[in-house]
């Protein structure tokens, strides 16, 4: 087998229900647990150790882009246990990798809790989606949960574009496609740009890294396609501002303008660990598009967005903050770990004594 040198360590972590386990020479394998990084042994990695586990796993192909480009990503199923986005690396120590762990069954959208409006939006028949929020915040659950209620809801095409493919979706109601850019296409850009062809109803974009994916994605979306994106940022507000920053200037009008036009909504999360600490949970900000926020987009005013986002709550529109405290209200996370994310620290810290009098906050949350 050629995955037996690394297969105790994926065994361990799937055991513990870690999320990512880390590999480098000179540390002990490390396994993400409920957001921490905890040790699975004691004695650190040999570079034998992990060039053996590591190796073992490529084809000739990824060996040789490993050693040229020193950088590869991939999936890796294993047997049927899992399936992990694996990305390998150079550093200071040598080889090195993190395996985060896709789970072999697509969660459901209910199961994630998320608010009703995240279903809403997979349910629009176009429009430009944005899942944001830092690494490591469950954007490609959130998305994979989208993806699977349109699956068993709607004849439709779906058609995904990954690098590399995390959840495999098995064909419902819908027919779906799944494209790596690697194996099947050169870039992101040259799948989107071949994409209308394909004539997808849905699509799913792993990542807009780039000026011109970011166009195709707003064209497909102007076009009756429903463009699901992932994005990192944190919060609705700074996931405009990094798309639009990401063209020139003299462009900003007209991107603010396409995205006022075709922007159907933005889910922007955080994972918080629950008040139990055996678990984590989502904290999710929600802003739809169209009404006044789309008149904030076109004008450029995305300092007043979280504003009118508090002023349309009754439409789905939630902030972070917002989410933080019904958490809090509902003893689904601690004070201090919603006080870590929240967005304006000084009136949460506000809010948090409002609910359980008597709380200090830490220094540098005080007014």
């Amino acid at each position: 087998m050629t995955a037996a040198r690394i297969s105790p360590l994926f065994d361990a972590l799937l055991a513990e229900k870690g999320s990512d386990l880390h590999l480098s020479i000179g540390y002990p394998p490390l396994c993400r647990l409920r957001g921490k990084l905890t040790p699975l042994r004691e004695a650190p990695l040999t570079a034998s150790e992990v060039e053996g586990m590591l190796f073992d796993l490529l084809t000739p192909e990824q060996k040789l882009q490993i050693t040229e480009e020193l950088d590869l990503d991939f999936s890796y199923a294993y047997g049927a246990k899992a399936r992990f986005r694996a990305n390998y690396f150079y550093k200071l120590t040598g080889l090195a990798a993190v395996f985060r762990t896709i789970p072999t069954r697509v969660p459901t959208l209910e199961e994630l809790k998320v608010p009703e409006a995240v279903q809403r939006l997979a349910e629009r028949r176009g429009g430009l989606v944005l899942v944001s929020g830092p690494t490591g915040s469950g954007k490609s659950t959130t998305l994979a949960a989208m993806l699977h209620h349109i699956n068993q809801t709607r004849g439709v095409n779906i058609l995904t574009i990954e690098r590399p493919v995390e959840f495999v979706h098995e064909p419902m109601k819908a027919q779906v496609t799944h494209r790596e850019v690697g194996p099947h296409a050169s870039s992101f850009a040259a799948a989107l740009r071949s994409a209308r062809r394909e004539d997808p109803d849905v699509l799913l974009i792993g990542g807009l890294d780039s000026p011109e994916t970011m166009r195709l994605a707003l064209q497909l979306a102007s076009s009756g396609v429903l463009v699901l994106a992932k994005m990192y940022a944190l919060g609705a507000p700074a996931t405009l501002e990094r798309f639009v920053a990401a063209f020139p200037a003299e462009e900003h009008p007209l991107i603010r303008g396409m995205l006022a036009e075709s922007l159907g909504g933005i889910v922007s999360q955080q994972l918080l660990r629950t008040l139990d600490g055996k678990g984590r949970v989502a904290a999710v900000e929600v802003l739809l598009g169209g009404g006044a926020i789309a008149s904030l987009i076109r004008e450029g005013r995305m300092d007043e967005l979280s504003q009118q986002m508090r002023a349309e709550q009754a439409q789905g529109m939630q902030t972070l903050d917002m989410h933080l405290e019904e958490l809090v209200a509902a003893g689904a996370t601690t004070l201090d770990a919603a006080l870590e994310k929240a967005q304006d620290r000084e009136a949460f810290a506000l809010t948090l004594q409002r609910l359980q009098p008597g709380y200090e906050p830490p220094e540098d949350a005080k007014a």
